[in-house]
């Protein structure tokens, strides 16, 4: 057993003794994979269910018994899981096994107690699982506090780098267009207000960037608008004079990050007070009449802890008004997208002529554009090319582009049999040596100020084999077959 497995194991056994310890006794605690705004992505402080369980793939969640541990996830982990987790954890597989709901409704006691951090859970998900747990009269319990940051001793600690205003000249629009098109749209449903708790949501609205998740440039922080008051949640450690006076000028309050509860609060009794936009200070309550009683949340991305200071008949559970305007690009962004993807895609050239020339040099690779017969192997390498060294040259061609900011993921680098992994992540220490004589392929992408890019190229330096080549065509017809059928649904066509 590794030192790293036998930590995780005494962490469960420390977790265990907290729920046994816990008033009321918890039979079961659930760990989603999400952070408090339901992301998909997290910063390392929030890899609770990696931290437990050592399963290191984006999407999961966990289930702590009294006697078992299990870890459900989809297709694209299974192997991943399988490799990851030790002989204490159970892998149950999304679309193959019951879903967690329906495995506990059917696997724990009577009136068991099932723990979950409320915030980490949406509100679309508690409602599932109560309705699920009504057969057995098992409780979701809402913990006070999160059990696994009991025994996570060295979790990470916040960062506090800076919020950073997003120019309009990239936006293509300002935040008091996008707050009149809001508080119309609240008005439309009567509404008196709307609480946005997805980071890219906050981001785009108020047209501000952040670094506090790898690969995606968002900032931890929440929104509450109103139809005439705008508040922004965030640790004013990050606030920069820039940021404050932003803000002032755009007539949003900025209010620390662990208010946003209390607000909530207010909000739904209509006693949130801040600045009104001609600089006034107002409260809520007089747009709280009967007209404009209702309290706009995103079922699927706002938690059980905000939505549990609401009243049940007070919540008007609709999709973000967000989505749509954030999805459809307006000609500013369109643009913003082409430069940055021609840009983007001169770096990927750059990188695979550079790496033919390369496994010419060092593996005897006859060239992508040559009609030689297969590689004549060096015995002696000149340089050895490895799947991470050469992801960290390809990003190296991208950071010398205008306005690039970093990668978009991870870089998905991988030879002969790792490329059919999903979501492969290669690692410096356990990573493949490129060989002249197998597939390689690179799926990755980088974020730029005025656009996200995501590409994907399969190449042979040699010369590739007929099998090879049915695999990779087989392959690419299916991938095109669903992107048609994808495009005939989404399009209506």
């Amino acid at each position: 057993m590794t030192s790293s497995s036998a930590a995780r194991n005494q962490h469960l056994d420390e977790l265990r003794a907290l729920m046994a310890s816990h008033s009321p006794p918890i039979h079961a605690l659930l760990i989603p994979s999400e952070d408090a705004h339901q992301s998909e992505y997290v910063s390392e402080r929030d890899k609770r269910r990696q931290f437990i369980s050592g399963f290191t793939g984006s999407a999961g969640l966990a289930l702590i018994t009294t006697k078992e541990a299990l870890l459900w996830t989809d297709g694209r982990y299974f192997l991943q899981a399988t490799n990851q987790l030790s002989d204490r954890w159970r892998l149950m597989r999304m679309g193959e096994d019951p879903p967690v709901e329906v495995w506990i409704a059917d696997n724990l006691s009577d009136e068991a107690v099932i723990g979950i951090d409320s915030w980490c859970i949406s509100v679309d998900s508690a409602q599932r699982y109560e309705q699920a747990f009504l057969k057995k009269n098992q409780t979701l319990f809402q913990l006070s506090s999160d059990l696994v940051d009991e025994v996570w001793k060295d979790r990470p600690p916040n960062d506090a780098t800076p919020v950073i205003v997003h120019p309009v000249e990239f936006a293509g629009r300002s935040v008091a267009q996008k707050m009149k098109e809001l508080r119309e749209k609240l008005q439309h449903e009567k509404a008196s207000g709307i609480i946005i708790t997805a980071l890219d949501e906050v981001a785009w609205l108020y047209n501000v960037r952040g670094n506090d998740v790898h690969y995606s440039p968002v900032v931890h922080s929440y929104a509450i608008v109103t139809l005439h008051g705008a508040f922004f949640y965030v640790d004013k450690r990050k606030v920069t004079t820039e940021v404050k006076n932003y803000m002032s000028e755009s007539g949003i309050d900025i209010r620390e990050y662990d208010m946003v509860q209390l607000d909530v609060s207010l909000l739904a009794s209509g006693q949130l007070k801040g600045s009104a936009v001609n600089g006034s200070l107002h409260m809520e309550k007089d747009i709280n009449a009967a007209e404009h009683s209702k309290i706009w949340i995103d079922s699927n991305s706002c938690c059980l802890a905000l939505y549990s200071k609401l009243r049940p008949d007070q919540a008007l559970m609709l999709q973000s008004p967000i989505a749509l305007p954030k999805a459809v690009k307006n000609p500013m962004e369109l643009t913003g997208l082409r430069k940055a993807h021609i840009r983007d895609g001169a770096a990927v050239v750059q990188y695979l002529a550079w790496l033919d020339n390369q496994m010419q040099e060092n593996y005897g690779a006859s060239g992508y554009f040559s009609e030689a017969n297969g590689s004549q192997k060096k015995e002696h390498l000149e340089i050895k090319l490895t799947e991470v060294s050469v992801s960290d040259k390809l990003e190296a061609f991208r950071a010398e582009k205008e306005h690039f900011k970093g990668l978009s993921f991870p870089t998905i680098s991988s030879v002969g049999p790792n490329a059919a992994i999903i979501h492969y992540s290669p690692e410096a220490n356990t990573c493949a040596e490129l060989d002249a004589d197998k597939i390689y392929l690179c799926d990755s992408g980088a974020q730029y100020l005025d656009g996200t890019t995501d590409i994907t190229r399969t190449v042979h330096f040699g010369k590739p084999s007929e099998h090879q080549k049915l695999c990779y065509t087989a392959v690419s017809s299916i991938f095109d077959y669903l992107f048609l059928i994808y495009t005939i649904i989404y399009y209506e066509i």
